[in-house]
């Protein structure tokens, strides 16, 4: 898999940002009907996508942008929330990082995909300024096609800038 030009540094592999995360849903992380809140939700994406996105740079990285966010079923206050993310692409100083969420009922085991989104963080030097990453290198068929995936993401993207008015 060629790798995007631009950096010097040596690639590292998908799974040395894996993060897994467990979450409990509390009463105060939830609305009146007993549902997780979206902003809840999001913080915790946020959260283990920077850690996966720290991992992969090994220096300081803030939050660019969030990305194709679906909320696709309720998370009921007492299930876990399984949250995983890993950096599925990366440019010269930026990483996509695809974060995927799962509940689980605690006394039955039965889990169910909840949300799914990506992130985009930029690593930073000592002076606060974009500094360059390594390389991702997927490795299996399934981080090779997120990591095609999350290339044509990026150039819709760049497209969509060029395009505002």
């Amino acid at each position: 898999m060629a790798q995007d030009k631009g950096s010097e540094l040596p690639g590292k592999p998908v799974r040395e940002s894996y993060v897994e995360m467990v979450q409990i849903v509390r009463p105060g992380d939830a609305n009146a009907l007993g549902i997780a809140f979206g902003g809840t939700v999001v913080a915790w994406m946020d959260m283990a996508a920077a850690v996966a996105a720290l991992r992969h740079a090994r220096r300081p990285v803030v939050t660019a942008s969030i990305d194709n966010l679906s909320f696709l079923s309720p998370i009921q206050v007492g299930e876990f929330v399984i949250i995983k993310a890993a950096v599925h692409y990366t440019h010269r100083t930026s990483m996509e990082v695809g974060v995927w969420i799962e509940s689980e009922n605690p006394l039955t085991g039965e889990r169910k995909e909840t949300t799914h989104g990506y992130l985009t963080f930029v690593a930073l030097d000592e002076q606060g300024r974009p500094a360059p990453v390594p390389p991702v290198i997927p490795e299996t068929p399934e981080e090779k096609a997120r990591y095609e995936e999350a290339k044509r993401r990026r150039a819709y993207k760049l497209q969509m800038r060029e395009e505002r008015p």
